[in-house]
């Protein structure tokens, strides 16, 4: 006699290894990843900042209420907490900037004459257009 075959739900576990929280320390482009991505958030404070500023600017009379909510947006801006988060800001907006663009070659494949331009080209071509329109907008700001 055959022995009649039973049906069971088994299903064998998969071995995965463990993965650790802090896997993006390993190895640098990971941790310069991870940083990029971190910087986001220091760019949304920087908007905040931004806005908050023009808010000031924008409040109370053209006359003493305007330059009262003025002062006291800078008064709250010289405080050193703000003023500490705020250099970590410029620091992780500069990094972000330089990051990103030093993947634009990467991502961005120009042909002239049906010859690829070096990489080395794109990432000056835009290090050197960001540099003119921050001197644009510092010349328009301390103007």
């Amino acid at each position: 006699m055959s022995q009649a075959h039973v049906y069971t739900e088994y299903h064998p576990r998969w071995h995965r290894t463990r993965m650790s929280t802090w896997w993006w320390m390993k190895k640098g482009a990971y941790l310069v990843f991870i940083l990029r991505e971190l910087s986001s958030a220091f760019i949304a404070w920087f908007v905040v900042f931004t806005l908050l500023g023009a808010g000031a600017l924008m409040q109370g009379d053209p006359g003493l209420g305007r330059e009262a909510a003025w002062s006291a947006f800078l008064a709250w801006a010289r405080r050193p907490p703000v003023v500490a988060l705020n250099l970590l800001t410029l620091f992780f907006v500069v990094f972000h900037a330089v990051t990103w663009f030093n993947l634009a070659p990467k991502a961005m494949v120009l042909r002239v004459r049906g010859r690829r331009v070096p990489a080395k080209w794109i990432l000056i071509a835009n290090l050197a257009a960001w540099a003119g329109f921050s001197l644009l907008v510092a010349l328009i700001v301390l103007w």
